[in-house]
């Protein structure tokens, strides 16, 4: 029989899933006001997912004229799935969009701040680096930190690198997660955050039944057979998760922070 690697490869990882599956954050949105804090910092970490998500397109995939087959047939079908879902979505009324778009529609309805986010776009718009237009967003350092990680995977150009950053540090942990923010949060603000969890509970479906598995597969596909690609799968996948930890740690910090005296 053949040795699963996967199965290998998730045995290494749960400790690290786990501590961040753990994480007291979860715990410490006690307040709209706490989960304004936290969509204002994750609302990065959702912007940053598509430029992994499209790197492994442009990779994996011919975006390029004149086209030609490029790659595992399987594997492309496998990435353009995943984009026509994260990047063309419906939102609750039926109407295509981005988890990106949907994300700030759901920070407007709770009254979190979207100006950062917004300022990260025009500043990109403009043709800003991406530490650039972090500087310009006045993106929290912790923000800065967690993008800086995912853009390092990205610009190392190894594709299953990147599909192990991609699979193990979001499309695999998330859905457990955001269960920990959609069990609480509807029962305590009834009407106030639709958008919200109605964005939640799409990723945990769109994840955990379809995202995660096929994500797994398209790392079989890039690893082979080759230890040294599981060896760093295994570390990028590490590092995806201790840079979240890390996000996590700072959201909250912020929100323990003493209020400002006048």
């Amino acid at each position: 029989m053949a040795q699963d690697f996967i199965k290998d490869l998730q045995v290494e990882l749960q400790p690290a899933r786990q501590q961040l599956v753990d994480h007291s954050l979860y715990y410490s949105i006690r307040s709209l006001d706490d989960l304004r804090v936290f969509m204002e910092y994750h609302v990065f970490a959702v912007w940053d997912f598509m430029s992994l998500l499209k790197a492994l397109q442009r990779d994996l995939t011919c975006t390029t004229l004149p086209w030609v087959p490029t790659g595992n047939p399987a594997t492309r079908r496998l990435i353009n799935e995943i984009v026509l879902e994260e990047e063309t979505d419906v939102d609750p009324e039926g109407r295509p969009t981005s988890h990106f778009e949907l994300y700030l529609r759901a920070m407007r309805e709770c009254g979190a701040d979207t100006a950062p986010a917004e300022r990260l776009l025009a500043a990109l718009g403009e043709g800003a680096s991406v530490p650039a237009a972090l500087a310009a967003a006045q993106a929290p350092a912790a923000v800065q930190e967690f993008v800086k990680q995912t853009f390092a995977v990205i610009a190392a150009g190894q594709p299953h690198a990147v599909a192990a950053a991609f699979t193990f540090g979001r499309e695999d942990v998330i859905p457990d997660m955001f269960r920990h923010l959609v069990t609480d949060l509807g029962r305590r603000f009834p009407g106030q955050l639709d958008t919200f969890i109605y964005y939640l509970n799409r990723h945990i479906e769109l994840d955990e039944e379809t995202h995660a598995p096929l994500a797994q597969q398209m790392v079989r596909d890039l690893c082979g057979a080759d230890p040294a690609r599981w060896q760093q799968a295994a570390e990028v996948a590490q590092q995806g998760m201790a840079a979240r930890v890390l996000l996590w740690d700072g959201i909250q910090a912020a929100l323990t922070q003493e209020p400002a005296t006048a």
